[in-house]
């Protein structure tokens, strides 16, 4: 089957596209991805070429979900029977800075694709069986209650991204209902791994170290994330992606919205202090920091910044109930293998 994967070039987008192409051989990957320079280009190439490897079986096209005519014209020609929209302007911070490219992006780039999963359907075509799409642990807030499930109410949005996550749910059910879609969206939790986004804390804090700065640790180190290693969002992924909800009529003789939302997290929260001591010792075991590195002297702890949560953590219950899965990738095998990957991207230059 045709499967269309936005934000193909992305960290979750290219490594789902890889697992489709390698699992699924009578699948063709249709990815879109506007290569924006948000953060380092050379990484979005990278994953590429991976990708390119697949040969016919993976098609990309360079261009912006806030493009209609582009997206109408994709769905035109490849008639995809899943789509999973991974594109989004990412980053809580940065929805401060360029409030904008979250607008763009996450509203109008999704508004463009349910649109054009509703007109899939005309003139009696079968039309999308299944659309997935990126929510956000940002929904959340600072809700109080923990573990996060998704009966929590998650009105309260405290960052532009959070906000436009959010809104993105409310968009998907008003179209599983009007138009029967099959819609699940997920809340990812903090995903991390090798070829991961350089914004991201384990990352940013690397860069840093390996410069000699200092690295700023929030909320004076008593920030808890609940980290997801990225082949168990990927597994989650593809486990979703096969069980569409169901189709069925209401007592008004209108569809019962097909509509899910899930969490994929690791279902285990971990302090920041000791996700950066680990992080620190896997990079010296990699050697890309020498073994007597003072760590003491490069970190500042310092207070929350706007945005920001104290903790994440996901109630992956329904996931594992629905789909018998839970993440389950201990932390520091997840940072050993981006510790290893980066030396090999960065320092040793042996994977470009």
């Amino acid at each position: 089957m045709n499967i269309l994967v936005t934000g193909a070039a992305g960290f979750i987008g290219s490594n789902l596209c890889e697992r489709i192409l390698r699992d699924q051989p009578d699948s063709v990957v249709i990815g879109i991805d506007n290569m924006n320079d948000y953060y380092d280009v050379s990484i979005k190439e990278w994953r590429l070429q991976q990708l390119n490897s697949f040969g016919s079986r993976f098609i990309f096209i360079k261009g912006n979900i806030a493009d209609k005519k582009l997206i109408d014209d994709v769905f035109s020609k490849y008639t995809p029977e899943i789509v999973v929209n991974l594109a989004a302007q990412a980053g809580v911070r940065y929805s401060i800075i360029n409030p904008d490219a979250y607008i763009e992006s996450n509203l109008i780039g999704f508004y463009n694709i349910l649109e054009a999963c509703r007109h899939s359907y005309d003139n009696g075509k079968p039309g999308v069986r299944h659309l997935v799409y990126a929510s956000s642990s940002s929904v959340y807030g600072n809700n109080k209650k923990i573990p996060y499930s998704t009966d929590d109410k998650v009105d309260n949005p405290v960052s532009l991204y959070a906000a436009t996550k959010k809104s993105d749910e409310l968009m998907a059910h008003a179209y599983s209902k009007l138009y029967n879609i099959p819609s699940t969206g997920l809340r990812f939790f903090t995903v991390y791994g090798p070829a991961g986004r350089p914004d991201m804390a384990y990352f940013g804090f690397t860069n840093k170290l390996i410069k000699g700065e200092k690295i700023q640790i929030f909320n004076y180190g008593n920030c808890k994330r609940d980290f997801t290693y990225i082949d168990d969002i990927v597994e989650g992924i593809l486990r979703v992606m096969a069980g569409a909800p169901e189709k069925s009529m209401g007592e008004d003789g209108l569809p019962i919205p097909p509509y899910k939302i899930y969490n994929i997290g690791n279902n285990q929260p971990e302090n920041l202090l000791y996700f950066v001591e680990i992080l620190q010792e896997e990079l010296i075991n990699a050697k890309v920091l020498p073994e007597n590195f003072d760590f003491e002297s490069h970190k500042e702890l310092v207070a929350m910044q706007p945005g920001d949560v104290p903790i994440t953590y996901a109630d992956t219950d329904p996931l594992e109930r629905d789909f018998d899965f839970k993440p389950s990738t201990p932390l520091r095998e997840g940072l050993r293998k981006f510790a290893i990957w980066y030396k090999n991207f960065y320092l040793n230059n042996s994977c470009r």
